[in-house]
């Protein structure tokens, strides 16, 4: 049995993650869950989780939202 995560079974890990990502991105800025949902998604902190060479799959959920949170401040930024 092969346990190697691959960009063809990284999807597996993924919702839970990207769920709890959302719940405290919604909760910190009062959004609802589909609005924070939607700004994750769009974001590059997703597209480089969802790539399973950038490893950010190995983060929890805060770390992840962190790095969320800083990419939203460099798009403020600019």
């Amino acid at each position: 049995m092969n346990l190697d995560i691959t960009n063809e079974n990284l999807y597996l890990l993924l919702p839970c993650k990207i769920s709890r990502v959302v719940q405290i991105y919604a909760h910190e800025h009062n959004l609802s869950l589909i609005e924070a949902m939607r700004c994750f998604y769009y974001s590059n902190t997703y597209k480089r989780l969802a790539d399973e060479s950038t490893k950010l799959w190995h983060y929890g959920p805060v770390a992840l939202y962190q790095e969320f949170m800083e990419e939203l401040q460099q798009h403020e930024k600019q």
